[in-house]
């Protein structure tokens, strides 16, 4: 008994017609017929009645239909796990991440996951949240790292929250001050450089700065955060980041905010109504693991903190 022939008797069970039978299983109707004739030989019992060219199932046929769709649906799992499981040395993971996460720790992850499973091409969609976000629901990307929460919560997505990071105001280091916090209102008047419009980082601060009672000046906005960080090296003025992007900047000085401060969410995001690939799987396994080891020996960029599952 072949599946190919179990394949062949489903469809002629379900049109109750051998020519629709074959067109559906794209196959020439003599050879769908001489399928099914050998099936019958082999189970010893005619599966179907072929009175005047009205095709009906026999007593045998109505008992392997079930079984026959069984097997078929069985079959067709085993296929897609197989094709999973070679998919973590052949498949590929499409991961959104803000500008500020793929400066940061992103980085190493991508590396640790590349070492575990050389196979897997990696492609890393970079924008703000609301891109990202978009991006998902479109199908474009399989997971993202967003900010939380979102302007709008969106019911097709599930979010995991893992890592919360508080933001600074990042100066010249030549400029930096001794005070161990800044406020708010001490950016009232001073020269900003800010993001584009539709960046999170933008409405937070501007958020932030209309509750304190002002509205923020600019000397240069538009910015993504490699090009906002270079401009405040470069002396036009001072920026509210993550302060995690400021590892590796020694031209840079962060200030943290006072108590409570501003801090971010960082969550991994992801379609409800699909099903990862075990490729994505794998990712948010090493992601996870990354992250925890990192919090354990106390190497998370100073400022960031792992939310615990």
């Amino acid at each position: 008994m072949q599946l190919q022939q179990l394949a062949y008797f489903v469809a002629v069970a379900e049109t109750r017609h051998f020519t629709q039978a074959a067109e559906r299983m794209r196959v020439a109707q003599p050879s769908l017929s001489k399928q099914i004739k050998a099936l019958e030989a082999e189970l010893g019992a005619p599966l179907f009645s072929r009175a005047r060219g009205n095709v009906t199932l026999t007593p045998a046929g109505e008992a392997l239909l079930p079984l026959a769709r069984r097997m078929l649906a069985d079959a067709d799992t085993a296929r897609q796990e197989v094709a999973e499981l070679a998919g973590l040395r052949r498949g590929r993971v499409r991961l959104g991440a803000t500008p500020s996460l793929c400066a940061g720790l992103l980085a190493d992850v991508l590396a640790r996951f590349h070492r575990d499973y050389p196979g897997i091409r990696l492609h890393v969609e970079e924008g703000g949240s609301r891109d990202l976000v978009r991006a998902l629901a479109r199908g474009q990307i399989d997971l993202s790292l967003i900010i939380t929460p979102l302007q709008h919560d969106d019911p097709a997505l599930v979010t995991e929250e893992i890592l919360r990071e508080n933001l600074v105001v990042v100066s010249p280091s030549h400029e930096r001050t001794r005070k161990p916090y800044a406020r708010i209102e001490d950016l009232r008047g001073r020269a900003m450089v800010m993001f584009r419009r539709g960046y999170d980082l933008r409405e937070t601060t501007l958020t932030a700065c209309r509750q304190a009672g002002f509205e923020p000046r600019f000397a240069v906005e538009g910015g993504e955060m490699d090009a906002v960080l270079r401009f405040v090296e470069a002396g036009l003025g001072v920026a509210v980041v993550p302060s995690m992007v400021l590892d590796g900047r020694p031209g840079l000085s962060g200030t943290p905010l006072a108590p409570p401060g501003l801090s971010r969410t960082i969550a991994l995001a992801a379609r409800k109504d699909v099903e990862p690939t075990r490729a994505a799987q794998a990712f948010r396994a090493t992601l996870r693991t990354f992250l925890l080891e990192t919090a354990q020996d106390g190497t998370l960029p100073q400022g960031v903190e792992l939310i615990a599952e």
